[in-house]
């Protein structure tokens, strides 16, 4: 068991308070984040401190840290606060949920990791990454830091996933692909080749149609 702070006061605070409050024996001492967030001292009935002062009243030789916060800035913000609490010496949890299936492969430090992922022998999970729920994430693959994966994503074996990469749901790359650093990957896109550092993929909206829904009441 560990003594931990979470890092927000949102709705993925909340999510990871609930995940980790039913699936773990850790205790949650407290929520923390920057102080011009800071409405009220109390967050789910949990304290608030402010990210500046967590240090002096939650010191990092007792205390570990959990940082579930979202892709923003393509997921630089968490990685900007994942290396400035690191900086302040503390240590993170990961969480995995006990509903994946997983087989012990590495998981990095501050990750997050729900249930329904199928996470296959031979890979990787760097620091610091998200994987929302009911993705596959194939043999010998390497998902590297702070990126962040949505839902129903299929990786195939043997890919790379750069860093601070984001992938929507539904997307697909196949088997072999080096994807590269700080790419977004939009809702239903399908990569079939490797990708350069800082692209954006996106198949776009199904398109409306002309016909209205008034017309198909007898399907």
């Amino acid at each position: 068991m560990a003594k931990i702070l979470i890092f927000g006061n949102g709705q993925l605070a909340e999510i990871a308070q609930f995940y980790i409050n039913h699936d773990t024996d850790h205790k949650i001492v407290a929520f923390t984040v920057d102080a011009d967030f800071i409405e009220k001292d109390t967050f789910n009935g949990v304290p608030l401190v402010p990210f500046e002062e967590v240090k002096t009243q939650f010191p990092p030789n007792t205390y570990n840290l959990f940082m579930p916060i979202s892709y923003r800035k393509v997921n630089l913000l968490r990685e900007e606060k994942y290396l400035q609490a690191k900086s302040m010496g503390y240590n993170f949890i990961s969480y995995v949920s006990p509903k994946t299936t997983y087989y012990g492969t590495p998981v990095g430090e501050n990750c997050f990791i729900f249930e329904n992922n199928v996470i296959q022998p031979f890979s990787k999970i760097g620091n610091n990454v998200i994987l929302w729920s009911g993705n596959h994430i194939g043999h010998h693959s390497e998902i590297q830091d702070h990126c962040f994966i949505t839902s129903h994503v299929v990786i195939s074996g043997s890919v790379v996933i750069g860093r601070n990469s984001f992938i929507g749901v539904n997307a697909t790359v196949r088997d072999n692909i080096i994807i590269g650093k700080h790419n977004v990957i939009g809702a239903g896109s399908v990569i079939l080749h490797n990708t350069e550092d800082d692209q954006v993929f996106s198949p776009g909206q199904t398109p409306i149609k002309t016909t209205s829904s008034d017309q198909l009441k007898r399907i």
